[in-house]
């Protein structure tokens, strides 16, 4: 099976509002939107919504087996493991096993594009 394929369409479109799913223990902070994925390997590409002041704090940092790409479509948001301030247009491979967050967002919020690659992780990854 290959990623999942669709034609334009606008994912901030009003419209679409119905499409956002809220994080396990981070609702009415952050939300997530399945762009595409792929069920047989795990790879996803999505958009996750940090609401504005949303804090990720209390689930300390994260970092898992596997490589993955984000890219900083809107707001600020702010990644602890890396003291750094993201904002709109900052670009982002990490390695397997990099750690970052927790997170905390911006008063405007913060809109991030995400690509994972599961099938990468492991040995042997780079």
């Amino acid at each position: 099976m290959s990623k999942t394929t669709s034609p334009y369409w606008n994912p901030l479109a009003p419209e679409q509002a119905h499409r956002w799913r809220w994080l396990e223990g981070l609702e009415g902070q952050v939300q997530e939107l399945v762009l595409s994925e792929d069920p047989s390997t795990g790879e996803i590409t999505r958009l996750t919504r940090f609401l504005p002041e949303a804090d990720t704090t209390a689930f300390g940092g994260k970092a898992h087996p596997f490589p993955e790409e984000i890219f900083i479509v809107s707001g600020r948001l702010f990644d602890a493991a890396f003291g750094l301030w993201l904002e709109s247009g900052h670009y982002a491979s990490r390695p397997p096993g990099e750690v970052h967050g927790p997170f905390r967002a911006g008063g405007e919020g913060c809109l991030v594009l995400d690509i994972s690659f599961p099938q990468r992780g492991g040995e042997g990854s780079s």
